[in-house]
Parts: structure tokens; sequence; C-alpha cells
């Protein structure tokens, strides 16, 4: 598929994905929100892809929403006072998807919602929703030259992309009421102190580096024990009792266990790689366990 704002590349089952705007430091934009939905969306379903990476073209990550463009520049409907219980009653219609619902956050839920990992290559500034999206990726890779921040104050809004719920489970509610109430421009260095990075690399290193990180998650590895793990890890570790993550780990467990587990266990005893059979399209019948509960 061709994007007007991203360019993609897949070899070895390893989707990459580069904001693709160089020329305004990949700023931003409702069309980019929505062909990164797309790309997600699409990379969920497709049993060629194992692993996600996400990075930008030339010397930005993402400098944030673009501010040039006319009108609302988040894309919003001005016309519109949606209250919290018609966002919830409309949530999914074209007025209250394109007017209210927060861009950022549809690309960070559609990251979310996704059934492979995803990895943050970031490789320069990575401020506002240039920083928020990355929040919902799985691990995030920091070149020595890149520079964070959550800038909302600045420009009198709020934090969006739902990093008010990923930030403090990433850092911690201190580190992350600091960082937004500062608004301060983080170095690498600084960003990998406070708990948001993974690891700093040299610029020439990072898509390296990124690349061996998802050899080692596509190869060998079941589709469907992944991205069971995924989503359970993240809803199991916001629910109120350890008995919720019980309760899926034992469902989990039980059928992983009659299907690409027999052949790891197989592989294991014959001393051999696995040829796991299972897809990420065909996920056990008690998947995707949320919706029932709300």
């Amino acid at each position: 598929m061709t994007y007007q704002t991203l360019s993609t590349h897949l070899e070895d089952r390893i989707l990459q994905v580069t904001l693709d705007r160089p020329e305004s430091m990949n700023a931003f934009t409702v069309e980019m929100a929505n062909e990164l939905v797309t790309v997600f969306n699409d990379a969920s379903t497709d049993d060629a892809v194992g692993c996600v990476i996400v990075t930008g073209a030339g010397k930005a990550f993402c400098a944030g929403m673009d501010l040039s463009v006319g009108g609302n520049v988040f894309g919003l409907d001005e016309n519109m006072q949606p209250s919290l219980e018609e966002l919830r009653a409309k949530y999914n219609e074209d007025d209250m998807v394109n007017g209210v619902r927060d861009t950022g956050g549809r690309v960070t839920l559609a990251i979310y919602e996704c059934h492979k990992p995803v990895i943050g290559a970031i490789n320069g500034a990575a401020v506002g929703i240039g920083a928020t999206m990355t929040l919902g990726m799985d691990i995030r890779l920091l070149s020595e030259k890149a520079r964070i921040g959550f800038v909302f104050g600045k420009i009198g809004v709020t934090p969006e992309a739902c990093s008010t719920w990923f930030l403090p489970r990433i850092v911690g509610m201190q580190q992350a009421l600091e960082w937004v109430y500062t608004a301060d421009i983080l170095t690498a260095e600084e960003a990998l102190a406070g708990g948001l990075a993974r690891s700093v690399h040299a610029p020439g290193d990072l898509l390296p580096a990124a690349r061996a990180i998802a050899a080692k998650i596509v190869n060998n590895r079941s589709p469907v024990a992944i991205a069971l793990a995924r989503q359970m890890m993240y809803r199991n570790s916001a629910a109120p009792s350890p008995r919720t993550a019980h309760e899926i780990d034992s469902l989990a467990m039980y059928y992983t266990s009659l299907g690409d587990g027999k052949e790891g266990v197989a592989s294991f005893l014959e001393k051999r790689d696995p040829e796991f059979k299972g897809s990420a399209n065909q996920m056990p019948p008690f998947f995707p366990w949320w919706e029932s509960e709300q």
C-alpha cells in the first residue's frame, strides 16, 4: 500500500514504518494519524509481519503536531460541545471520530490493540505527539541525538494520545508529572535515566540494534503466544486483582498447550528449531476477553 506521510519496508517478517515528512521534521497531521492507524490495523492481521519498528526520516523522529495547518491544528470540530456521555454513546460515529476524538489517541490505541510487538527507534526530536505516540510501543531505543519533550503546557493543552495511562506506568507517577509539568526537553540520557528508554545508541547503530531485538522476537517464536503475551501483559497489569491474571493465564496456557505448545515441547526434546503453525489471526476462543468485561 502507498502512503503519503509514511514509508514501509518488510523484510524477514520485520515491518519498518518510517514517518516520512523530513522537510517538516515529520510533523504529525491528521493524514499521518489515519495512515498509522491503517498500518497497525493491517500489520495486526498480516501473518507476514512478526514485529514492527517505527522510526523517522531525516534528522527528526516527529517534531509534534504540524502547527502550520489552517483551522484547528489538531483537526477538531470547534462547532461541537461534546459531553462525556455523548462521546461514549457515539464513540465510533464519524462526527465523533473526526471532530472530537484525539488523533494521537487513535494511533496509540491502534498500537495497543495490535497483535504484533512494536519497537520505537527514536532517531531525533520527539516532542508532543512525537513523544506520546511511542508510549504504546513495547520497547523504545534512542539515538544519542534524540530529544524528548512532553511540551503540552507550553502551548496550553493537556497530555494526549493516552499518555496519562501509559506514561505513569512506564516511568512512575512522580517522574511522569514532573516531565509534564515542566515541559522540559530531555536528552537521550535523561530519558534513559528516567526509565523511558531501553538503551541509547550512536545514530548509525540505532536501527541495527532495533532489528536485532525484532529478530529475537520473530525467529522461532509462536505468533499466537507472542500476541497473547502482549495483550496479557498490558491488560492484566491494569486489572484490579491478580485473580484476573490467573484466569486469563490459565486459559492462555490451556489453549497454547494444545497448539504451538506441543510443537515447542517436541522441538525442545528433539533438539531442533520449532516449526510453529499458529497464526495471530486464529486466536483461542476466549480472545478478546476484555470485550466481555466492558
